[in-house]
């Protein structure tokens, strides 16, 4: 049974919460305000702190920041209706796991819970800058990291068109995915460095892993290697090898990117998606 801490300052919402994670076996302690989670979190230690942002006496931001500093700190997440850019920036600086707009249905609020908990709670990334136009980030070679990062950096595009959204989000994924799982062999003691640049035309990525990099004739696996006039030959060598279908994901990426810019060694990769007027 998991010890959730909720600090919301809706009462009805709160009970809410508590009733949907109490049914779904969790045991539930809410807070009014972030002042009285914080006394809550100084009295016992729990597993997971779910709290609002807008709250009197303390705000949700200064109660991350506190919990933070405990000894055995308790996974964070946010659940608030502020969706500003701003916010979003400095929860991730606190090392909130996750960031979720609420109302949430109570499936998907089970649903995130059991997610977050199974996190390992020692996959910490580390931010070198969080501002709208440019968030710069040391992140661990773990897929779960790669799956909150890419949740985090895609709210920020929430002003975007849906189309621009979705092919952003396809290619920041396969690459950000091979830098973990190539570049730095699912080691989570080994970081790749992501850069989000925001321009009002352009938006860039970076992702550098640790890896010592790769050459496209190394790749006989993968489509984009495929001759012009084999364009499945990719799919023979990985039967072969005994690897699953696949390999799509480069030549996707590629397909997808307005330009995609390889250092020399390949182990480090710029994405840049032009946006519409």
């Amino acid at each position: 049974m998991s010890r959730i801490l909720v600090a919301e300052d809706e009462p009805a919402y709160a009970e809410l919460i508590k009733v949907v994670l109490e049914e779904a076996g969790h045991q539930v302690t809410t807070a009014a305000d972030g002042a009285e989670a914080w006394e809550q979190l100084q009295r016992q230690p729990f597993d997971l702190l779910l709290t609002d942002i807008r709250m009197p006496r303390m705000d949700g931001l200064e109660l991350l920041s506190h919990a933070r500093q405990l000894p055995a700190p308790p996974r964070m997440v946010v659940l608030t209706s502020d969706d500003a850019p701003d916010t979003l920036l400095k929860a991730i600086r606190e090392q909130a796991l996750r960031y979720a707009t609420k109302p949430m249905l109570p499936a998907q609020l089970v649903e995130l819970v059991k997610e977050v908990l199974a996190e390992p709670a020692d996959r910490e990334f580390h931010v070198i800058s969080a501002t709208p136009q440019w968030v710069e980030l040391l992140v661990p070679c773990d897929r779960s990291a790669a799956e909150r990062i890419q949740g985090l950096l895609a709210q920020l595009d929430a002003d975007l068109p849906a189309d621009v959204r979705e092919t952003v989000g396809q290619v920041f994924r396969e690459l950000l995915l091979n830098a973990i799982e190539w570049g730095g062999q699912l080691d989570p003691n080994r970081h790749v460095r992501i850069a989000y640049l925001r321009a009002r035309r352009m938006l860039l990525y970076r992702i550098a892993d640790p890896g010592p990099g790769f050459r496209i004739e190394d790749l006989p696996h993968a489509a984009i290697s495929n001759r012009p006039d084999d364009p499945m030959g990719h799919a023979q060598v990985r039967e072969e090898k005994g690897l699953r279908p696949g390999g799509l994901g480069l030549l996707l990426v590629s397909k997808l990117a307005d330009e995609l810019l390889y250092n020399d060694a390949r182990n480090e990769v710029v994405f840049v998606k032009y946006l519409p007027e």
